[in-house]
């Protein structure tokens, strides 16, 4: 999308046709456009669609928001989770921050929570489009005063007498994703030193960051929403007494450490937990493990069993009915004999796909089962079991 062409969305014409495009389906689209071209330029039809249909992409990050927000096909691949963006915010807040340059700030999705949780908000980003929507998302929600968007290169921003600084790098390139971070865009040394010029500063990078590249003295943290790992944050000068923090939202579940031995390996309890996966990269089972009083069933696997439930929010827990050695035609045995039709399966270190075992096993029944594949170091193991209740 060419700027011009955005900007033309701004209007009262543009915002009309948006308005007439809320709802729209593809099957819809081409009698719909040919009608609407009859009253307004093609450009601005095709515009409008565009928008529209990233509107209709933002929804699943944006909630309600998006409906009033702007996007950039990149700006709604990359762009923060609201949940995500809100819990940052949060804890900025709760550090005292009150003015925050966001660098990259993309189309101001980390400016927006920021600015709602009271910060003030200089968002940087070089590029004149995806600024143009950092802009007008900023006036569409109501918080222009709060955010004042700088187009520019973020390497020249001085950022002196700001509270902190939050940068969120650009890894990806036409290629796909960048894994190394020193050619993320700017470089995490860069972004370092950035964060290291105020008093706080956070860094986005991607959650399989190796741990060794997380700076001396700064904490690392890992965020999932509703079970699935979204980012990790490198925080600086928030005084943490551990190393590690995995967040798990909603109801923001903190826990902390990191300097834990791992666990020992054992035999598999009459429980199974199954850690959060933000525990998992922050490399803190071996904290849940202290909570439930368990052990691992392998020392490469994030499996901890117990004899004890033992109530945890950062670990899904399961009640295991039968331990066995893997074997596919035992296992469709047992299931087809307790008339198991709905089957969730999870596996670790094992090769075998779900999909596929499943279309092996053609359960059939009005029961349900929890399939569980795990290496150990005395070979594969099937355990079968169900969740155990839901804690928060």
């Amino acid at each position: 999308m060419e700027i011009e062409s955005f900007r033309a969305l701004l209007t009262g014409q543009g915002r009309d046709l948006l308005a007439e495009l809320r709802e729209f389906t593809p099957s819809e689209e081409l009698a719909l456009a040919t009608r609407l071209r009859r009253d307004h330029p093609a450009e601005l039809v095709r515009a409008a669609f565009e928008q529209a249909r990233l509107r209709q992409r933002a929804r699943d990050k944006f909630g309600a928001d998006a409906e009033a927000m702007f996007f950039t096909p990149d700006g709604v691949e990359q762009a923060t989770r609201r949940s995500v963006a809100d819990w940052r915010a949060r804890r900025f807040a709760g550090l005292g921050v009150a003015r925050l340059a966001d660098l990259c700030c993309g189309i101001g999705g980390d400016a927006i929570a920021l600015a709602r949780a009271g910060v003030a908000v200089l968002a940087v980003d070089r590029d004149p489009l995806t600024c143009a929507v950092a802009e007008a998302n900023a006036a569409a929600l109501g918080l222009a005063e709060l955010v004042e968007v700088r187009c520019a290169d973020v390497s020249e921003v001085d950022t002196t007498g700001y509270d902190a600084v939050f940068t969120d790098p650009a890894r990806r390139t036409s290629r796909g994703r960048v894994f190394d971070p020193e050619a993320y865009s700017p470089p995490l040394s860069w972004a370092v030193e950035a964060a290291r010029r105020t008093p706080y500063g956070a860094l986005k990078v991607a959650p399989g960051i190796p741990h060794e590249l997380v700076p001396d003295g700064a904490e690392a943290e890992w965020v999932s929403d509703h079970g699935d790992v979204k980012e990790a944050v490198i925080w600086f000068g928030t005084g943490a007494a551990a190393p590690h923090r995995a967040t798990l939202l909603p109801g923001d579940r903190t826990l902390t450490g990191g300097d834990l031995p791992d666990p020992e390996a054992g035999p598999v309890g009459r429980y199974l937990y199954e850690p959060d996966g933000a525990v998992i990269r922050a490399h803190m089972v071996a904290e849940v493990a202290a909570q439930v009083g368990g052990r691992l069933i392998d020392p490469m696997i994030a499996y901890v069993t117990s004899d004890r439930l033992v109530p945890t929010p950062f670990a899904h827990a399961f009640e295991l009915t039968d331990v066995l050695p893997y074997n596919v035609k035992k296992l469709k045995a047992l299931l087809r004999e307790r008339k198991v039709g709905t089957v969730v399966i999870k596996k670790r270190g094992m090769s075998v796909t779900p999909e596929e075992l499943r279309r092996q096993l053609k359960p059939s029944g009005p029961n349900t089962a929890t399939v569980i594949l795990s290496r150990t170091d005395h070979g594969p193991l099937m355990m079968l079991g169900q969740p155990v209740g839901a804690w928060m």
